[in-house]
């Protein structure tokens, strides 16, 4: 088939220009990641595996001690404090995204994590040049602060410069802003994919499935706690109604059948969900034999009806994030042993090599501009694993 004649797919991020705020907007509501984080904490299996993923790339931290245990902000943060905001943020987001503060000799002298969803791109100009990061506590106008809800508009954006350490930049900055103690400090805005661009998660190709995985354990929710569960119908001959009074009058209705009517649909609700399971249900007729009647009731099970859906859906969300082996090894395709989950930490701790050498570059580039001296080792350690054998021969396999 000629490629022209194949159906055009939609764009999964759509970008405009928002003239009252001035910024590139992250898709058409300005609220991409915000939805993209709802839909994986919402769906089980993705929000599993974006936790392993988030995991092994920070690993055991930055392996230098004086590093990972630098307090580098005001708020008592350390550097391998700020490391893990990062990671989440790449992990969920595809980016990082860091305020850096400056002293008048161009050294960083403070470093904070700004949350990745609440950043936005200024509008370029001619040359292509972004001037500012911008960033809002909530892009969506719905968080409240002293009871009033934050509108999103230029008074409640900041407008922060992107990261440039040039000197002379710098000075220029602080000249603008009015000296170095009202310094508005740089952003330094990182995408993987590329410079000045919004990113998409790894996630983003699995949006359906993520939904689909979400659907299918509310199914399973309403199946367990909503369904019909009796065990059965004892059918008998009628005798006195329960709703009567003493003298043997209707209470409640006009008629003996309006009360049962009304009895019957009320006693449906005792019948439904986990707590009633195999209740027995009883039913008074107007029939003359005497001898009772039970009759089993079936319930409707719809687990089987999705079993190849949700083998399917969940295959493809460990597949957009590379974990093919810890699938497998849930699904007992390869049993389970130590060497086995051992393998299997070797192989992502060299799937998400390239996420964790990004992350080096970046705080390079941070802490090679630090106030004070800092050691030339940015490296981020592996996730470890430990295998400790019992002496009963069991395999204890720990993580570390």
């Amino acid at each position: 088939m000629n490629i022209s004649n194949v159906v055009r797919p939609c764009k999964r991020i759509e970008r405009f220009y928002s003239s009252t705020l001035g910024i590139q907007t992250y898709d058409k509501d300005n609220l991409y990641p915000q939805r993209m984080l709802a839909l994986l904490k919402n769906s089980p299996t993705g929000g599993t595996c974006c936790s392993r993923y988030e995991n092994f790339i920070f690993g055991d931290g930055f392996r230098d001690r004086n590093l990972s245990e630098l307090v580098v902000n005001r708020y008592g943060d350390t550097a391998n404090d700020i490391l893990q905001l990062s990671v989440r943020d790449l992990s969920q987001f595809g980016g990082v995204s860091l305020h850096l503060n400056y002293d008048l000799s161009g050294r960083v002298v403070e470093v904070q994590h700004v949350p990745f969803e609440s950043c936005r791109l200024y509008e370029e100009d001619d040359a292509g040049y972004v001037p500012y990061i911008c960033t809002h506590p909530d892009w969506s106008g719905t968080k409240t602060r002293r009871g009033k809800k934050l509108k999103v508009s230029r008074e409640t954006v900041d407008y922060l410069y992107p990261f440039n350490p040039q000197k002379e930049v710098l000075l220029s900055q602080m000249e603008k802003d009015g000296g170095v103690e009202s310094y508005r400090g740089q952003i330094l805005w990182y995408s993987t994919a590329g410079r000045n661009t919004y990113p998409e998660p790894v996630y983003d190709k699995v949006v359906t499935n993520l939904s689909t995985d979400e659907g299918l354990d509310n199914v399973k929710y309403r199946n367990v706690r909503n369904n019909f569960l009796p065990a059965g119908m004892l059918i008998r001959k009628k005798g006195l109604s329960g709703a009567i009074d003493k003298d043997g009058r209707p209470v409640g209705g006009t008629t003996q059948d309006e009360i049962r009517s009304r009895e019957f649909d009320e006693n449906l609700l005792t019948f439904q969900g986990d707590t009633n399971a195999l209740a027995i249900m009883d039913v008074t007729v107007n029939a003359d034999e005497d001898a009772p009647q039970w009759v089993s009731i079936k319930s409707q099970n719809f687990d089987k009806d999705f079993t190849v859906t949700e083998s399917s859906v969940t295959e493809r969300i460990y597949s957009a994030f590379g974990q093919e082996p810890w699938y497998a090894i849930r699904v007992g395709k390869l049993g389970f042993s130590g060497q086995l989950v051992a393998e299997a930490y070797e192989y992502y701790n060299s799937y998400v090599s390239k996420e964790r050498q990004a992350l080096e570059r970046i705080f390079s580039k941070v802490f090679g501009l630090w106030k004070e001296g800092l050691p030339g080792d940015f490296t981020i350690s592996p996730k470890s694993y430990v295998h400790n054998a019992e002496q009963t021969g069991t395999p204890n396999a720990t993580e570390r």
